[in-house]
C-alpha cells in the first residue's frame, strides 16, 4: 500500500453535492469514489434521477454517521401539475384517467389545502418506490403489474408554502421529516382537489443542516479532482453533526472513550451527543445510560 493510500485511510468527512437532473445518487457516489480514490463512500438520502439539489456524500470512517444524517429533515421546492394523474405520481409514469380542467381552482383553495397537510400526518408511499413489501421493493411488483398495498406511515410536515400558482402548475416549498414522499403529496393534492396531479419538478434545497449554499456543483468538483485540491470542499466529520449536543473531552476522557469506557454525565444531560477533542476532532457518539447517568460510547471514530 502506498504512502498516499495510507493517508487516504485517515480522510473522513462529507462532500455536499448539488446533484443535477439526469443521474442517480449512486452515480454521484461512484464519481466521488473515482475522483478521491477512496472506496468507502455513501450518500445519506436518495434523490431520484429527475430530482436535483443537495446530496450529502460521506467518505471514509464518516460513513458510519449515515444513519443519523439520513434521518435528518429535508426541504424541497416542488413543481406540481394539476389536471393529470400518473401511476408513478411523476412524469415517468403513464397517465391514469382523463385530463381534467383546473380552471376552477384558486390560489386560496390551494393554500388552504397545504395548511391542512401540516403537522403529523399519515402518508402512503408511492407504489413505484423502494419501500419493501413482502421482502421485495414495491416498484418491482408495480412494474410487473401486481397490486401493491403499502401501509401508511407517519411523517411530520413542518411547513408547506405556496410560492407560485400559474395554472395548471403550482410551485411549493416543502419542509418535512425524513421519509416524506413529495410525489405522494402531489398525488394527494390532485385527489383532494378532484382533478388529479403529478410531480413535474423537484429540487432539494436542504438536507439536515446543509443547504444549497454548502453544495458544490459536479463540474467544479470534477475540476478539483483534476487539480488535486478537492480537500477544500471536504466538510470535517465533526461539522456534519454541528447541531448536536456537544461534549468536549479532556485528554484523559479521550483515552477512556476510545477504548469504549463510559464517562460521567451531568444530572441534566440526556439523549445523544457528539464527543470532540479539545482540537475539535470527532472522537465518538455518546448516549446517556440513565440508570448510572453516564455517557456510553455507541460509536467510536478513532482506532485503539
Amino acid at each position: 500500500m502506498s504512502e498516499t493510500q495510507d493517508l487516504k485511510d485517515f480522510i473522513s468527512g462529507a462532500l455536499v453535492v448539488d446533484k443535477p437532473v439526469g443521474i442517480t445518487s449512486h452515480d454521484v457516489v461512484s464519481f466521488i469514489r473515482r475522483g478521491t480514490g477512496i472506496r468507502r463512500a455513501g450518500h445519506t438520502g436518495t434523490l431520484d434521477p429527475r430530482a436535483s439539489g443537495v446530496l450529502v456524500v460521506l467518505i471514509g470512517p464518516s460513513v458510519r454517521l449515515s444513519q443519523y444524517l439520513s434521518a435528518s429533515d429535508k426541504r424541497y421546492q416542488a413543481i406540481i401539475k394539476f389536471g393529470v394523474a400518473t401511476d408513478t405520481y411523476d412524469t415517468e409514469g403513464k397517465q391514469v384517467g382523463e385530463t381534467r380542467s383546473v380552471d376552477h381552482i384558486t390560489e386560496k383553495e390551494i393554500q388552504a389545502l397545504l395548511q391542512s397537510y401540516e403537522g403529523k400526518v399519515q402518508q402512503i408511499p408511492p407504489a413505484h418506490s423502494a419501500v419493501k413489501v413482502d421482502g421485495e421493493k414495491a416498484y418491482e411488483k408495480a412494474r410487473r403489474g401486481e397490486e401493491v398495498e403499502i401501509e401508511p406511515r407517519e411523517i411530520d410536515v413542518y411547513n408547506l408554502e405556496l410560492l407560485e400558482w400559474v395554472s395548471p402548475e403550482v410551485t411549493i416549498d416543502v419542509y418535512a421529516s425524513s421519509g416524506t414522499y413529495v410525489r405522494s403529496l402531489a398525488n394527494d393534492m390532485g385527489n383532494d382537489l378532484g382533478v388529479g396531479a403529478h410531480l413535474v419538478g423537484l429540487r432539494r434545497t436542504k438536507n439536515g443542516q446543509f443547504t444549497l449554499r454548502d453544495a458544490v456543483r459536479m463540474r467544479e468538483l470534477h475540476d478539483a479532482f483534476a487539480a488535486g485540491d478537492w480537500y477544500r470542499h471536504l466538510i470535517p466529520a465533526a461539522e456534519t453533526l454541528a447541531d448536536w449536543y456537544t461534549i468536549e473531552l479532556t485528554p484523559e476522557q479521550v483515552e477512556k472513550v476510545k477504548y469504549g469506557h463510559r464517562i460521567p454525565a451531568k444530572p441534566d444531560e440526556s439523549g445523544m451527543a457528539r464527543a470532540l477533542t479539545q482540537q475539535g476532532d470527532l472522537i465518538a457518539l455518546l448516549e446517556v445510560v440513565e440508570d448510572s447517568q453516564e455517557w456510553h460510547p455507541c460509536k467510536v471514530f478513532v482506532t485503539t
